[in-house]
Parts: C-alpha cells; sequence; structure tokens
C-alpha cells in the first residue's frame, strides 16, 4: 500500500485518549526543564505520554538543539539550519539530572548531519558529565545512525551508557517514505556494531503508515538477527497536516499480539500500545 500524503485525518478512536499534563510534580519538572534551557523530546515531539511521565518526575532529554537536520515525515520536531553546539550543555543536563533526583535518565539528540562528528562528542561528554555529576543514575541514550560515520558511533560505545537505543521506526518498505535522509540497512548496521561493542540494544517501530503484519513480523525477525534485546511498538499519530497521514488506527489486541509475538522472538522486553513511545517505561528495561 502506497502512503498517500493528502489523505484526510482519520479519526482517532477512543483508546487513544490522552490526559492533559497537570500536578505538581508536571509542574515542578516543568520548572526546571524552562530554568535551565533544556531541551526535551516530550515537547518538541509532542509525546502523549508527557504529563505521565512528567507527574511521575521523569523526561526525555533532547541535546544538541532542538532543529534537527532530517525532514523525517513522521517527526513533530523542526526541521533546518541547527545553531551552534552549547558546549556547556553536558553539564548542564547532568546538573538537571541530579537537581531531579532521576535515577534513570533517557537522553536522545536530534540528527547532527552538519557536524563532523555528528554530535557524537557532545554525546560522549554528556554521559561523562552524568556519570560524574550524578553517579548514581544510569542511562539510555537514543542515537542517530551518525550517516555510517562509525568512528563516531564508537564514541558511544566507548562511553558505554546502560542501554542504548537506536529506532529504526518502520519497516524495510516505508523506510524511504517515512525516513526520507536513513537506510533501512544502515540502521541495521549501527544496531549490529553497538551489540558486538558489547551494549544492551534497544530499538522501536510505530504502527499505523500501511505496513502489513507480515512486515512487521519480519522487522522483528531483522532485529533479533542483530542480538537487539528490547522493542517498543506503538501507534503513529499524525502530528500536522503537512506529515504524512495515518493510514489506520492498530487495535489494542494487535498491540498484544505483537508483543507475544516479539517475547516468543527472544526480546527480553517488549512495550506494545497506541501510547507506547521509546522512552516508555524505559526504566523498566534494565537487566
Amino acid at each position: 500500500m502506497e502512503i498517500i500524503t493528502n489523505q484526510e485525518r482519520t479519526k482517532k478512536p477512543d483508546w487513544l485518549r490522552v490526559k492533559l499534563p497537570t500536578g505538581k510534580e508536571y509542574l515542578k519538572v516543568r520548572e526546571l526543564v524552562d530554568k535551565h534551557k533544556l531541551h526535551t523530546i516530550c515537547q518538541s515531539g509532542n509525546c502523549p505520554n508527557m504529563g505521565e511521565c512528567w507527574g511521575a518526575g521523569t523526561a526525555t532529554f533532547m541535546i544538541l538543539g532542538n532543529i534537527c537536520t532530517r525532514s523525517c515525515g513522521f517527526c513533530a520536531v523542526a526541521t533546518g539550519r541547527p545553531k551552534a553546539v552549547e558546549l556547556d550543555e553536558p553539564i548542564r543536563v547532568a546538573n538537571s539530572i541530579k537537581l531531579m533526583q532521576v535515577k534513570h535518565a533517557v537522553i536522545t539528540s536530534v540528527d547532527r548531519d552538519d557536524l563532523k562528528d555528528g554530535g557524537s562528542q557532545i554525546w560522549a561528554e554528556t554521559i561523562r558529565k552524568v556519570r560524574e555529576i550524578s553517579p548514581g543514575t544510569t542511562m539510555e541514550t537514543l542515537i542517530p545512525d551518525f550517516q555510517g560515520k562509525w568512528e563516531n558511533l564508537q564514541r558511544i560505545i566507548n562511553a558505554a551508557p546502560e542501554i542504548v537505543s537506536h529506532n529504526i521506526e518502520t519497516v524495510r518498505r516505508l523506510t524511504k517514505q517515512v525516513r526520507i535522509q536513513a537506510k533501512y540497512d544502515r540502521s541495521f548496521e549501527a544496531l549490529k556494531r553497538l551489540k558486538e561493542g558489547g551494549m544492551k540494544t534497544k530499538s522501536g517501530l510505530m504502527l499505523g503508515l500501511g505496513e502489513t503484519e507480515q512486515e512487521i513480523l519480519e522487522t522483528m525477525d531483522d532485529l533479533r538477527t542483530v542480538g537487539v534485546n528490547i522493542m517498543t511498538i506503538g501507534q503513529y499519530l499524525q502530528p500536522t497536516k503537512n506529515h504524512l497521514p495515518v493510514l489506520e488506527f492498530i487495535h489494542p489486541d494487535k498491540f498484544a499480539f505483537y508483543k507475544e509475538e516479539g517475547l516468543k522472538r527472544g526480546f527480553n522486553y517488549v512495550e506494545s500500545g497506541a501510547l507506547v513511545r521509546s522512552s516508555y517505561h524505559a526504566e523498566k528495561h534494565l537487566f
């Protein structure tokens, strides 16, 4: 099935209703994020779980700015020419993690294809600073593919976060439409190299873009072939009318089926549900 970009939005089913973010802990986290001029994927990516996660005193930090050099058809993060790298960002992120008393931090970034190192030096320094300033905090890093420049990926391996995640996002057939500047096989090579470097690896899929059940199962098999330990599966939600349309809303029973299939294939954890995103219940994935 080909994706039709001018298709009208499909009406959301009842199971996709999200509570508005409220509460003292939510306001506390928002104040810290604003005060320390931090970027979070919770905000930039319009995450439907922001209220739940921030209400629990946790957040996913986004480093290297909030403007991405790529223009993926699904992503709400702004695309364009990024600002200069902020060299004090690693220590600001680390200090905020300590202030928030985060036990397990999730850190992600925009793609910085404009930089020779792809932002990998800031990535490595951020991991080091979190370890130095908040030594009791474990980390999951959700990283880009660094355009296949593996010396940049090696900096992440050398810094050795507890979990390294890189999302495949969609099935092979739809990759060129969904992840315009990415390559399916390059992502799997990155995951393979991470595993060979001793990392616990994680990846995610979003559904509802026209993929078939067989393609999803084949992608699971591909992920297991390169040793991925943890998988997230969620519903794609169209951020704006300029992004790819939702072709199907997946029923909760189908998400339960995919979770069962993933566990059968040997994943240690499979988070599968309409509102599941990459960092959802990330603290449970340490093993």
